[in-house]
């Protein structure tokens, strides 16, 4: 038997949980989370420090409770959960093959499908880190669930390779907890998270931060027992002569995330080899008509906030696909990334109404500029690689800025801006 509803969104997270409730508040009847997790909420509850919710509702909170305020939310919408159930495939008529242990093996037919998968971490395999395979690797993730869901240390003395804000994150859990971080090795020349976790996690805790260096071998047979670390070139290129080895029983992995989207790929939608997400409009609509998609399955974001809102927009859009059976792809206009751009968000709009840009520099810098089609849109005192920049743009701006069909971005950088 086929089940129908109106728009399912696969994955409970934050993207999840607001698309499901965006959906509704559009007028979608029956909307269904599919998640393979036992609860809603995807890594929120091990995130126990504050910082979330700070735009979206103007409150400091922790994870946790940014998460309980979502999913009241979508309880008062009446919003169905579908827990311990794993999506396999979405066919072109938008059915939905879904397995679990409370349901079993179910197909279910939908106006409209949202992608809010979320994204993981990269493990050792995706760094090619040379040595043994000792026990006390671990994604910084995985260690941030044990210590905060499961109230245990993996190890006494650690070092984290990668500065992105998770890592950081567990560098200054770990010392509350009497662990001694031995370093946080970065292999750009500039932390990979945000500053406020720079200054509060490391800074605040005197946790050396050594960039362009990075890993090049891992001692230990049964049990890590420590590692060299090697500064790199401008081509990050081990320079030979300046290993040195740091001991430690843990090396925690802060290397970068990856959007979840084997499902994705599956259902054939085409995805951005920077972003490594889909190719959405403003609509957030993918390639495939009736597919959205929203939050960090399509680009990595810094706030949770922002996932919130982007995943909205998603949710909103399946709603009205799903009521109007069907909206155009907008792909009028390709918006393209220039110079000092690595990608930018949403990468097709229609030009014909305001749009919202989510983008990152390639590298950082003081006194920036961004430019929209060769015209200067707005200055800024710096940039980093790390920070995204989100812009409203108007419809004038945009068809100032717009020329041959296609919106270039260009970030100019010192005595240039």
């Amino acid at each position: 038997m086929v089940e129908r509803v109106d728009v399912a969104v696969i994955g409970a997270g934050p993207a999840g949980l607001a698309a499901a409730v965006a959906a509704r508040e559009q007028g979608a009847e029956r909307v269904v989370i599919i998640e393979r997790a036992e609860r809603l909420g995807g890594l929120l509850p091990q995130c126990i420090h504050n910082g979330f919710g700070l735009l979206y509702f103007g409150e400091d909170l922790t994870g946790p409770e940014y998460e309980r305020m979502f999913i009241r939310k979508a309880e008062r919408a009446k919003v169905e959960a579908r827990l311990e159930s794993m999506a396999l495939d979405i066919s072109p008529d938008l059915e939905i093959t879904a397995v679990g242990s409370r349901h079993g093996y179910t197909k279910i037919k939908t106006g409209a499908v949202v992608l809010a998968m979320g994204c993981r971490e990269k493990a050792r395999g995706a760094l090619g880190i040379p040595g043994g395979r000792p026990a006390g690797i671990l994604t910084a993730g995985t260690c941030q669930r044990y210590v905060n869901v499961d109230g245990f240390i993996p190890g006494r003395r650690f070092v984290i390779l990668g500065s992105g804000d998770i890592g950081m994150i567990m560098a200054r859990r770990l010392t509350l907890e009497g662990a001694k971080v031995e370093a946080v090795v970065e292999i750009m020349p500039w932390p990979g998270g945000l500053i406020r976790n720079e200054v509060q996690c490391l800074h605040d805790f005197g946790i050396p931060l050594l960039l362009e260096h990075t890993v090049t071998f891992i001692h230990g047979e049964t049990r890590i027992q420590g590692v060299t670390v090697t500064r790199v070139d401008r081509e990050r290129r081990p320079i030979p002569g300046t290993e040195r080895f740091i001991p430690c029983d843990c090396l925690l992995l802060s290397a970068g995330l990856i959007p979840e989207n084997e499902l994705s790929v599956k259902a054939g939608v085409e995805l951005d080899p920077v972003t490594g997400g889909p190719l959405v409009d403003e609509n957030r609509q993918t390639v495939i008509p009736g597919i959205f998609a929203g939050g960090n399955v399509v680009q990595v974001h810094d706030l949770v906030d922002w996932v919130s809102w982007e995943a909205e927009v998603a949710g909103r859009n399946a709603a009205r696909f799903a009521d109007r059976g069907g909206i155009p792809f907008r792909e009028e206009v390709r918006v393209r990334a220039g110079e000092n751009i690595k990608y930018v968000v949403p990468q097709f709009i229609s030009g014909e109404e305001e749009v919202t840009l989510h983008l990152r520099v390639t590298r950082p810098g003081l006194r920036a500029a961004l430019l929209l089609g060769g015209k200067l849109f707005k200055r800024y005192r710096s940039v980093r690689p790390s920070e995204m920049i989100i812009e409203k743009v108007d419809v004038g701006r945009l068809s100032q800025a717009i020329g041959d069909g296609e919106l270039r971005v260009d970030c100019r950088l010192g005595e240039e801006a």
